[in-house]
């Protein structure tokens, strides 16, 4: 029979994952959560921001290659969101995760984890075909974090 969590008193956090998302172990001792917390925060440290980390990629692309009806050949630098939140998880996407997986929940209504989304938008100018300006708000990423 496994072992029953012993919650906090009412006020202090009781997560069952850590800062980046890593379920903990309800066995572990204190000292032993210390260390392992202290290790990876200093490979963390060595490594810096892993390539899946959710971030902000540029692209040059035609606006007419947006897809937005536009007609221009101008070139303007579309700026998007790209990469994972996995190490943003939180106690509700693992409970949430379990319930989709065990049925409780039916998986084609929810997300499970963060996503990788805007938070600040752009504004797009440009010249059309014939020869207005065109300004297209909201278009391009300005800063992107994981959402949810």
């Amino acid at each position: 029979m496994k072992s029953l969590i012993e919650w906090p008193k009412s006020g202090m956090e009781c997560p069952l994952v850590d800062n980046q998302g890593t379920p903990r172990s309800s066995t572990n001792s204190s000292s032993s959560q210390k260390s392992q917390r202290n290790r990876k925060e200093r490979r963390n440290r060595k490594r810096g921001r892993s390539s899946q980390d959710c971030r902000l990629e540029r692209k040059e692309m035609k606006v007419r290659d947006l897809g937005l009806g536009y007609d221009s050949d101008e070139i303007v630098l579309f700026k998007y969101c790209a990469g994972t939140c996995m190490s943003a998880r939180k106690n509700y996407d693992l409970a949430l995760k379990v319930l989709t997986d065990n049925g409780s929940i039916p998986s084609r209504k929810v997300s499970t984890h963060p996503c990788c989304r805007p938070t600040r938008f752009e504004t797009i100018s440009f010249m059309d075909a014939q020869t207005s300006w065109q300004t297209i708000k909201w278009l391009s990423a300005a800063n992107c974090s994981c959402v949810g």
